[in-house]
This record gives structure tokens, sequence and C-alpha cells, in this order.
């Protein structure tokens, strides 16, 4: 679930790759046998007094000072003709030396808080949205998620596959806002969405929920952006039943993909969620008929409106056919066709669902 352009492991407090770690000791050698090669009247050991606080960066505070004492010891002893440093040139480098030893221990200790800030935060993101199982119930499941928001593993899209009493239900969903300011809308959603799973026998039912829980919380006094909507679509493979019921809430289409064909499916749309425009009556729920090999792909705006540098927009539908031969599955397919069309990435949340009805994993 990670994004492919996250910063350097390196950067966030992960073990330096290994060449940070060979950098210092091969300009070190390099720059002894320059200064070995060179005319005695030309002087370029002096550069040795860098490579402390470049050391720094990859090494501890023991390893930075074994460079800072290595890098004393070929300048101030004359018989090693790396360089003639007397008095206060040995004074400043001895300094620099000090200094790097005290980046590189307060970098150590940094880091180290880096780290346990980072895997408590993803525990936590992941516990809001776990990865999709590969199957769930008779429906096989492939899901893709990246957050806008560089460094998180969740924004402000949702989704959720779920088995119950009433059959498997799907959810995809994009709230409103992108970004950490939205996880705690995402979190209601999916709460709310797991309880109707179990409780709800109508997929109106389970939407008119979604829609108060979102409601509630507009209400509530805590809640800094009153203004809380959401669109989604919900999806329902009700057991024994050659057909799937479909809610849509102000979301983009699913599509199916049945054999080599690719279609939208066309349903009744409704309101988005949160906004209060639903009314008494529930929202609309539309059955189409499906066969044992139909996969539905269900996505969010992220893919749909995310355009390439000409400003055209991605054609999801069109670039479906091509994808689905993909050996890696049509979900990977399609995030590396989405990334490549738009030069790295769309700058909104992305989630693409697969579902697959004949049972296996939706590859």
């Amino acid at each position: 679930m990670r994004r492919g352009r996250e910063d350097p492991g390196w950067l966030r407090g992960e073990p330096p790759p290994r060449w940070a770690l060979l950098a210092p000791a091969v300009a070190l050698v390099v720059l002894v046998l320059a200064q070995r090669l060179t005319p005695g009247d030309v002087e370029i050991g002096f550069f040795l007094a860098g490579l402390p606080p470049v050391a720094a960066f990859a090494y501890g505070a023991a390893g930075t000072a074994f460079f800072a004492g290595l890098v004393l010891l070929l300048l101030g002893v004359p018989g090693l003709g790396i360089a003639h440093a007397k008095g206060t040139d040995l004074a400043t480098v001895a300094a620099v030396g000090v200094l790097s030893v005290v980046i590189a221990w307060v970098r150590r200790r940094r880091d180290a808080q880096l780290v346990s800030v980072r895997t408590v935060a993803e525990a936590a993101q992941l516990a809001v949205l776990p990865p999709v199982p590969q199957r769930v119930g008779g429906v096989g499941c492939s899901g893709l998620y990246r957050a806008a928001q560089r460094g998180t593993l969740v924004g402000g899209d949702l989704y959720d596959v779920r088995a119950g009493p009433f059959g498997v239900r799907a959810l995809v969903g994009d709230v409103q806002g992108h970004g950490l300011e939205a996880v705690g809308t995402v979190a209601a959603l999916l709460g709310a969405f797991r309880e109707a799973v179990l409780d709800d026998a109508e997929l109106s039912a389970v939407a008119a929920r979604l829609d108060r829980r979102l409601l509630a919380d507009s209400a509530s006094a805590s809640v800094d952006h009153p203004e809380l909507f959401a669109t989604a679509l919900l999806v329902e493979f009700a057991p024994g039943l050659d057909l799937v019921r479909i809610v849509s809430c102000g979301h983009p289409p699913a599509l199916r993909l049945r054999g080599a064909a690719v279609e939208e499916l066309v349903v009744e749309p409704g309101p988005p969620l949160g906004l209060g425009l639903a009314g008494p009556a529930p929202q609309a729920v539309t059955e189409l008929p499906v066969r044992p090999g139909d996969r539905l792909l269900l996505h969010t705006d992220g893919v749909t409106e995310a355009r390439d540098t000409a400003g055209h927009f991605y054609p999801l539908a069109a670039r479906v056919p091509v994808l689905a031969r993909d050996p890696d599955g049509l979900v990977a397919a399609v995030w590396r066709d989405l990334a490549t069309f738009t030069a790295g990435g769309p700058p909104d949340d992305v989630a693409l669902l697969l579902l697959s009805l004949d049972g296996g994993p939706a590859r």
C-alpha cells in the first residue's frame, strides 16, 4: 500500500544504503592516493577534513569519531607525507571532528525516534484501512490504495469488502479533502459500513446508515469542518443469486469486464453522503445480472480525473481492455499506466478495487 514516490528509506530513519557507508572510506583512499601522486608543493590532503561531516550522515558517533581520529593522524604526522598541518590547522580539524561526532549522535537519536513514530503511525493507519483479502466469501478481491500526501498510507479514499448474512458487500468511497485531515471521516464510514454488513438486510439501509454517520459527525461541535460529505459506491452479491445490487451515492460508476468487453455500469444515481439530500426515501438500488467470470472494477475519481501534461483526463475505460492482459494483474497494471500517464502519479488519492466472480483472486 505504499506510494511509489516516497522518500528513500534512509531519509525516513531506516539504515543508510551501502554506498553511503562506503563513501567516506573510498574518499579517504582516493585523497591519500591523489596526494601521493601530486607534486610535493601541492597539498590536497586538507580535503580530508571534510570526511568526518560526511561520515556523520551514515555512521553513528563511534564510527564518525574513528574517521575524525584517522584524519587527525594523517594530517598531523609529517612523516606520512599527507599534509603538514600544525597548531591552529589541527585545532580546526579537531573541532570539525568533534562537531561531526555530536551531529552523528543527535542524528542516530532522531532516527530511532522517527522509526518508532512511523511504526506506530503505520500500525494505526493499517488498522483503519487494512489490505483487502484475496477472497471474501465467493468473491475474489484485489485492491490498491495510494494516498496523495507523502509518507501516509491512508488519505481521503476508502474501500472494504465484507461477508455477512446478506451476502458479500463492498464499499468504495471518497470523502471531502485528502490526506491525514480526512482519516477521521474515513474511519467513521468504514466502522459504520462494517456494522451495517451484519445488521442491515437492505443495501439502501447501508447507505442510509453511512449518511446518518456523516450527518451526526457534521453536527458535532468537535468537528473543525462541519460540511462533511462523501461519495460512495455500494455493491452487494446476494447469496444464491446471479445478480449484483449497486447503490451509487454521487460516485463514479464501476466498470464490468466480461471477457474482452468492458462496459460502464449504468445505475440510478443518488446524492452524496452527508449532505442531507436523500430525504426519507431510501436510496435507489440497481440490480444487474452477472455471470461467472465477470469482474467489476470500482475506483475513485483520483483515477479518472488524473491528467497528463497536456491536460487530458486518464481514459480508464479505454485502457482497461489492454491492461487486463497484464500478467501482474489489472489493478497493478492500471496504477503503473496511471503513473506513466501523469508523469509520476496523480495529485489526488487513488483507490482501485477489483471484484471477481470466479471465486479466486481477482487477477
